[in-house]
C-alpha cells in the first residue's frame, strides 16, 4: 500500500479560464489560459479545488492509486470469504447441523 501513495479519489479536468487581466492577449484571442480542476465528493456533496499545473501530474498519479487502492478493496471481500471457507473445509467443520430441539421448534410454531 505504501507504494500506492498518494491515493485520491475523484477527478482531474483540464479547463480553459479567462484571466482578470485587461487586454491579455491570450483572452483575448479566446485561447485563454489552461487550468485543472480536482472534483471531489464531500459530506455527501460535489466540490471543486483548482489545481496548479505543476501539481497535475501528482493529481493524476494519486488518482491512478486510488482506482489500484479501490479493486483492492473489491478483491478483499471475496478473498476473505474464500479463505474462511478454505480454513472450514480443511478444518473439517461444516455447517454446524440442526439440533433436535430447533426442529420441534419449528414444528409447534407452526401449530399455533
Amino acid at each position: 500500500m505504501a507504494k500506492l501513495w498518494p491515493a485520491l479519489k475523484g477527478s482531474l479536468s483540464k479547463v480553459r479560464k479567462p484571466c482578470i487581466r485587461p487586454h491579455c492577449p491570450a483572452c483575448a484571442s479566446g485561447q485563454k489560459h489552461l487550468a485543472y480542476l480536482f472534483s471531489f465528493t464531500q459530506d455527501g456533496c460535489r466540490r471543486c479545488m483548482y489545481v496548479p499545473v505543476a501539481l497535475a501530474p501528482l493529481i493524476r498519479r494519486g488518482l491512478c492509486h486510488g482506482r489500484s487502492v479501490e479493486q483492492l478493496l473489491c478483491e478483499m471481500g471475496p478473498a476473505l470469504i474464500r479463505e474462511h471457507r478454505q480454513k472450514r473445509a480443511l478444518a473439517g467443520d461444516g455447517h454446524p447441523k440442526p439440533s433436535q430441539s430447533s426442529t420441534t421448534n419449528k414444528k409447534r410454531r407452526g401449530k399455533n
